[in-house]
């Protein structure tokens, strides 16, 4: 039981650092964004490597 918890809690972890970076990388001024050389349509894609590392 207590290893189903620590899976659900890392998951839930995971998915809460995936939706922060969305919302960071999607919420970003265009200008930076071109400056890092990222498109802002790519959030969800960049977020999902960084935390998932898939």
């Amino acid at each position: 039981m207590t290893l189903i918890l620590t899976r659900m809690r890392a998951a839930a972890a995971k998915r809460a650092a995936y939706r922060q970076t969305v919302r960071e990388l999607s919420g970003m001024p265009l200008s930076v964004a071109q400056d890092l050389g990222l498109f802002r349509e790519d959030a969800e894609k960049i977020a999902w490597k960084h935390v998932y590392g898939a």
